[in-house]
């Protein structure tokens, strides 16, 4: 969106950019726009937006002396360009400036004002102490197209019972793998929204949709399933985060949403031996709200089970860790195959440790079983022939 104007700038970066977008694409719907002063104290006070739910107030208050000269400077009617890497990406027709209460604002997102927190620490250096509201313009299709490959599926199936899930997959595991077969069992279409991080992440999201996109081509009916990126921006980081899923899962075509137990934002809790949750507070939320009990690996069952169908102690139980497999993972160990399918284990291997051995045939004659003929072999193959020889069993 090249402008000929000279109107004057605000410098954000793609995460802004990727969050104005939800709003414009109605996937924040009844927010549709940046929210003014008194929509922003009423959402605050009542944790509603024309009578539906919405955690906090929807504002945009970029950070830096330059953007805050701009803004309290503005005048009602001015057209400022949004500017991100360098390129004109969108403006806004300023209607209201206004200050921000920048520890109010944390509290809001985060339940609390912690700056010892990394994510208070990071959210902190982007957060100006000026909003401004307005109509606006994007240069920003990738949520466009999200909604139009849903659609496009939903059509094709004549689908009427679509669920959502909202993952991370950091990194892909059997629990996940469960949780999108039983889903699939309760619906037409299966929407996995695999949720873009919006800062640095120690696994990459390419190879994070690589391994998924393996398992849904590989071991579920492809044909049943949509998977999406989801800009996983700031707002998602809040401890209300199970809300906004609610509503961009309902917005994007769903009209049901799956949870784990352990998914952020939940909050789980016992009262009178009943189980709730933060959700509980929102039974006007417009869509189906399912939570599903954690799964583990009992070593009594001798299989993956749900806490609360599995008759065994939490002594028996092996817990599904996406941050401790991670660090199996990144010290170039495979992750035994009760954990991760060895198959996508040893996908992400060859990609973390790209080049690791020097010369992998050789190893691979040497200790694998061949047709005695010289093949040329990659380190996939090598790491599955090696979980192979893991699980041998007569010597052990």
């Amino acid at each position: 969106m090249e402008s000929i104007r000279k109107n004057r700038q605000l410098f954000i970066d793609k995460e802004f950019l990727a969050t104005l977008a939800l709003a414009k694409e109605g996937i924040l719907y009844p927010v549709e726009r940046l929210m003014n002063k008194a929509e922003s104290q009423e959402v605050d006070e009542t944790g509603h937006f024309k009578g539906k739910p919405f955690p906090f107030p929807f504002i945009i208050a970029p950070s830096g002396h330059k953007n805050r000269e701009i803004l309290v400077s503005a005048y009602q009617g001015e057209i400022l360009d949004f500017v991100v890497d360098g390129k004109i990406k969108g403006h806004i027709v300023v209607d209201e400036v206004f200050d921000v209460d920048k520890k109010k604002r944390i509290e809001q997102i985060f339940g609390t004002y912690d700056t010892n927190n990394p994510d208070t620490q990071l959210f902190l250096k982007r957060l100006g102490d000026v909003a401004v509201c307005g109509e606006y313009e994007l240069d920003f299709d990738d949520i466009k197209m999200v909604k139009n490959t849903i659609l496009e599926a939903k059509e094709r199936l004549g689908a009427k019972n679509i669920s959502a899930l909202m993952f991370n997959s950091k990194p892909f595991h059997r629990a996940h793998e469960r949780l999108i077969r039983i889903t699939l069992e309760k619906c037409d279409l299966l929407v996995i929204f695999l949720l873009k991080p919006y800062k640095q992440d120690k696994l990459s999201y390419q190879l994070r949709l690589k391994a998924l996109r393996y398992f849904v081509d590989n071991y579920v009916p492809k044909n049943r399933v949509v998977l999406v990126p989801f800009e996983n921006t700031y707002l998602f980081t809040s401890y209300k985060n199970a809300i906004l899923d609610s509503i961009c899962a309902y917005n994007f075509g769903c009209n049901k949403l799956v949870l784990g137990q352990k998914h952020n934002g939940i909050g789980m809790y016992y009262d009178k031996n009943k189980v709730k949750s933060l959700l509980d507070q929102y039974e006007d939320l417009d869509i189906e709200i399912e939570i599903i009990p954690e799964f583990v690996y009992c070593n009594e069952c001798k299989t993956l089970v749900s806490t609360i169908t599995c008759p065994h102690g939490g002594h028996h139980h092996i817990k599904y860790h996406a941050d401790a497999l991670f660090e199996i993972l990144k010290a170039g160990m495979l992750p035994p195959a009760i954990f991760m399918r060895k198959d996508i284990s040893a996908l992400m291997l060859s990609e973390l440790f790209k080049n690791r051995f020097e010369n992998i045939g050789k190893i691979y004659d040497a200790i694998f079983p061949n047709s005695g003929l010289l093949e040329e072999h990659n380190e996939r193959e090598f790491y599955l022939e090696l979980m192979r020889l893991h699980q041998t069993t007569s010597l052990t």
